[in-house]
């Protein structure tokens, strides 16, 4: 069974009360560790591992706990865990590959608060928030530093996406607390953040809690948002002076059945030159549901090549979730 893992964030960066104009031990309460075991036949077994650890944060008196989906993606099994020592297991409910949120349904009595929802559009450079990772001594006390468009390199982009500092250093499903005690958002990354003086920074991206609004009615009854699925090209690619080049690719995934391969770069989708990564996601997803076939260009050694990828359904390709 799940234990909450013995660290903590170093006081000068722990949350104080008098700081905030809510409870905040309650709050923190409704912060649970979480562990998950994936077989290692699973699609994402390689890519993230077998064993996942990070936390979700209970939003619904039943025991909903909302987190990161890397954690639970595949999972075999989920434990959850609470500040005093319980253990109750989950089963994975749903997980959005647009978003990247995950939800976990605990399978016994949790008995902790749920936290309200917030708004993230309501939030602003400078604000102070809490990183949250548990207890107070597993929580880190931050500010907002900016909200801004994301690319990540697999296939994914947020137009809105929070960053804060300083850096939780167990990011993985912390959630980001607002002055009001509201959950704003979800912890997902680490990133770096060269400052005014050339240094470089550890900061958290977290997936805005405005983004599960609209769509948490579907990941509750269906387990996915219920509509088409994007088209997935399983490449995992980089951008270097506003071009994209594959960094590499998925091996049982579209492309590199198509022939794509580490270095191309890519030219154009559908005719329509590509000008950074965010602008290949949003060409690619243009072209209609998974399972459509997109044209890309690509350029290689010199020679410009055109390929035909036969999008897919990334869920297709995973484990369902198992109910224990």
């Amino acid at each position: 069974m799940a234990k909450k893992p013995d660290w903590e964030i170093p006081l000068v960066a722990q949350p104080k009360p008098e700081e905030f104009d809510f409870d905040l031990d309650r709050a923190l309460q409704s912060v649970v560790g979480l562990q998950a075991h994936v077989p290692e036949d699973a699609f994402t077994a390689q890519t993230l591992g077998t064993e996942r650890a990070g936390n979700g944060v209970v939003i619904r008196d039943s025991g909903l706990v909302l987190t990161i989906g890397y954690l639970i993606s595949e999972a075999e099994t989920v434990w959850l865990s609470t500040a005093d020592g319980r253990a109750t297991q989950g089963h994975a409910l749903a997980y959005d590959q647009e978003t990247g949120f995950g939800l976990v349904q605990s399978l016994g009595r949790l008995g902790l608060p749920a936290v309200e929802l917030g708004r993230s559009s309501e939030i602003e450079p400078g604000d102070p928030v809490i990183v949250a990772g548990g207890s107070r001594r597993q929580s880190v006390r931050a500010n907002i530093i900016g909200r801004q468009e994301f690319a990540g390199y697999w296939e994914y982009l947020l137009g809105d996406a929070i960053f804060t500092a300083p850096a939780h250093p167990f990011w993985g499903g912390t959630g980001l607390i607002g002055r009001d005690g509201k959950l704003l958002g979800i912890g997902s990354l680490m990133v770096q953040q060269v400052t005014e003086r050339d240094s470089v920074r550890d900061i958290n991206m977290v997936v805005p809690i405005d983004l599960l609004h609209p769509i948490l009615q579907d990941l509750l009854t269906y387990g996915r948002q219920n509509k088409p699925a994007r088209p997935w090209l399983g490449v995992y690619s980089a951008e270097r002076d506003g071009r994209v080049v594959v960094a590499d690719v998925v091996p049982r995934g579209p492309a590199a059945a198509a022939g794509v391969k580490q270095g191309d770069t890519i030219w154009a989708v559908r005719d329509q030159s590509v000008t950074g990564l965010a602008d290949f996601y949003r060409k690619v997803w243009a072209s209609g549901a998974a399972g459509t076939e997109i044209p890309i260009e690509v350029v290689r050694d010199g020679r410009t090549i055109w390929v035909r990828i036969k999008s897919a359904d990334r869920t297709a390709l995973m484990k369902a979730p198992r109910l224990q």
